[in-house]
């Protein structure tokens, strides 16, 4: 099975959960920016949480692919419009789409990445363990580089699950291009897509160098995401944030969320196509629960920060996980029912 891309969009990648163990040898992450709807857009489609999907960037045109045989998609992340062969489809549900369709992305509403994800996922050749595509080194992925026109992308085998649901929703009454299930992911309910979102920000390990009215104003005044925002770090622009005195740091290992503040003193968030390790002092660092909302953030976005302690940020994260847990459950059990009809 193959997907043939029509128009390739402005810049859409194959990523997975990301390049995990290399950091030590210089080797930068990667992976899905927005983790979270990655992971549902696979659990969508009955495929591993960690399989190759599309991550569609939705700051202009979005890609047009089409379909060479059935196929059992999924949808998740912004709010965006998409239609097969014309008829507008539903995000956050698996679909079945008959050979020959084409799949069109249209105007963003909110957020700013889709994922796509295809049972079975891509079948192209990891690097270090990993599909996802790091476009500076030109590694992973189709060729190390965003899809481009004409490209053709294959299909590998579907899960059990996937082919469940594949026949499941094959069998229903057939709407024009694709039929899907009566249920959806309530995508509100893991990735509330605001106009100006609150991150919960822990304490990074250098927030009492800085000055009080600085460290005040992180966490009560908005912060704009910039145009310069990409892959490696959202750039944002509001009050300076000052240090107490001039500091001399030893570059050190940075992570996901990592907020640093480099001399001009606007906050830069580091995001999946971050560098290793960082010698700017850092102020925060945003909780994992929250790493989506920093994803879709659209330039021009006001972003609040509010401070949490570890105990908050790790029974959030729990909290999401049981709520993925319940959805994997969820899918399995709507799979396997019309297996035993």
């Amino acid at each position: 099975m193959s997907i043939h891309v029509i128009k390739p969009g402005m810049f859409t990648t194959i990523q997975d959960k990301g390049r995990k163990g290399y950091q030590k040898y210089g080797v930068l992450t990667s992976g899905g920016m927005d983790p979270l709807s990655l992971r549902i857009a696979n659990i969508l489609t009955g495929n591993q949480e960690n399989e190759a999907v599309l991550e569609i960037t939705l700051m202009g045109p979005g890609p047009v692919l089409t379909c060479q045989k059935d196929q059992l998609i999924a949808v998740t992340g912004a709010d965006v419009e998409i239609d097969i062969d014309g008829e507008p489809a539903p995000l956050w549900k698996p679909l079945f789409i008959r050979a020959g369709s084409t799949i069109t992305f249209g105007p963003c509403k909110r957020g700013c990445r889709s994922y796509l994800a295809m049972a079975g996922g891509f079948d192209v050749e990891p690097v270090m363990q990993s599909k996802s595509t790091y476009v500076r080194a030109g590694i992973g992925g189709l060729k190390g580089r965003p899809l481009e026109k004409g490209d053709v992308l294959t299909i590998g085998e579907p899960s059990p699950i996937a082919v469940s649901l594949f026949h499941m929703l094959k069998s229903k009454e057939k709407q024009v291009r694709y039929s899907a299930p009566d249920w959806t992911v309530s995508h509100a309910h893991f990735l509330p897509l605001r106009k100006s979102p609150v991150i919960r920000v822990l304490a990074g390990r250098h927030l009492s160098y800085f000055q009080e009215e600085s460290q005040t104003a992180f966490f009560e005044q908005p912060y704009q995401v910039t145009p310069q925002s990409d892959r490696m770090g959202c750039r944002l622009k509001g009050e300076p944030i000052r240090l107490k005195q001039k500091l001399e740091l030893i570059s050190e290992a940075v992570a996901f969320g990592s907020v640093q503040i480099p001399p001009d003193g606007q906050p830069i968030i580091l995001l999946a196509d971050r560098q290793t390790t960082g010698g700017y002092p850092r102020i925060g660092e945003v909780a994992t629960v929250d790493l989506p909302l920093i994803a879709q953030a659209m330039p021009g976005a006001n972003l609040y920060f509010k401070q949490i302690d570890h105990h908050e940020a790790e029974q959030a994260l729990f909290k999401q996980e049981a709520k993925l847990r319940e959805l994997t459950a969820r899918v399995k059990l709507e799979a396997f029912s019309f297996e035993k009809r």
